[in-house]
């Protein structure tokens, strides 16, 4: 029972992290039909902005508590990702927009492969600890039972609030429906005064601010940061979207964590129920087989794609 509760935790905290990223894949895909493959990339460079950022103040002697550290670290990663994805946006993706559907998907490789062959120079391609900013104090649910650490705690808080505020952002305010009737229309919508490639630009960097947050709170979890380590999640964030109904920003919370549970609970019993066969570090084929099966069986994902909600 413990190994049960304990792999929920760490599934509930990994999902966390994929809706975020997810969202980002499911508003663009929402308002051009684009799968912007370079939004992991994008999570890549939030969390090795805050590396620089946390780095360079303890080199400065600043002695500052971790959890400000780690706050201000993220916002300048906040700030630079969507400046970034709203470049790419406007320098790459705006002149495809009327291409041939495969011209983008495989611009949105190649701007991956940029990012990545980018942060190798900048950054150097060998794997960098990520300061421990937090206390790793781990906290018993119950006697000799699961545990659960601060950084994990403010995972999922930080990942509630974020998710509830976009939900309240596209269905309460201007914005919202702004990019609701671009997503509809986006012809129909500059009759009625919205300009959609301002639209367009914002999704993208709403985007990048999730992702950006989901970059950090990955290097502070895992207490790594290198220039290919955004190059799996985002994989299997646009599997969680898929899951859910790529378009659907419910899905895409659902979708987000449902992989992540499945994926813990795998880790936690592959080994068990293959006889030792296989161990935790094959948990990757449970994201790829559930992206097969979706694909196979139900392509419009587990809750669909609903016109309205994408945005």
């Amino acid at each position: 029972m413990d190994i049960f509760v304990q792999q929920l935790i760490n599934g509930l905290v990994l999902g966390s992290l994929y809706a975020l990223v997810a969202l980002g894949y499911t508003m663009v895909y929402g308002i051009l039909g684009l799968i912007n493959f370079a939004h992991g990339e994008v999570l890549m460079v939030g969390a090795m902005v805050s590396w620089s950022v946390v780095s360079m103040a303890q080199d400065a002697g600043w002695d500052l508590p971790g959890w400000l550290l780690l706050g201000g670290s993220m916002l300048v990663a906040m700030a630079v990702c969507a400046l970034l994805n709203v470049a790419i946006e406007r320098l790459v993706y705006r002149p495809l927009r009327h291409a041939p559907r495969l011209a983008p998907l495989i611009t949105a490789m190649g701007v991956s492969m940029a990012l990545q062959t980018l942060a190798m120079i900048l950054w150097k391609p060998s794997p960098k600890p990520y300061p421990q900013l937090l206390s790793d104090e781990t906290l018993s649910l119950w006697v000799d039972g699961p545990v659960i650490t601060p950084t994990q705690i403010l995972i999922l808080g930080v990942t509630l609030l974020l998710l509830a505020g976009l939900s309240w952002l596209v269905h309460r305010t201007r914005l919202g429906r702004a990019m609701r009737a671009t997503a509809e229309n986006p012809q129909v919508a500059a009759l009625m005064g919205v300009r959609p490639n301002q639209i367009i630009a914002i999704t993208f960097g709403l985007g990048a601010l999730l992702a950006a947050v989901a970059g950090v709170m990955w290097a502070a979890n895992y207490g790594m940061v290198q220039h290919s380590m955004g190059f799996l999640p985002g994989l299997k964030a646009f599997t969680a979207a898929v899951l859910g109904g790529i378009g659907n920003l419910t899905g895409a919370m659902v979708g987000g964590v449902l992989l992540g549970l499945i994926e813990a609970l795998g880790a936690g019993y592959l080994g068990q129920w293959t006889g030792g066969l296989l161990g935790s570090n094959y948990v990757d084929i449970f994201a790829f087989s559930v992206l097969i099966l979706v694909l196979t069986l139900r392509p419009s994902g587990l809750m669909g794609e609903r016109s309205a909600d994408r945005a």
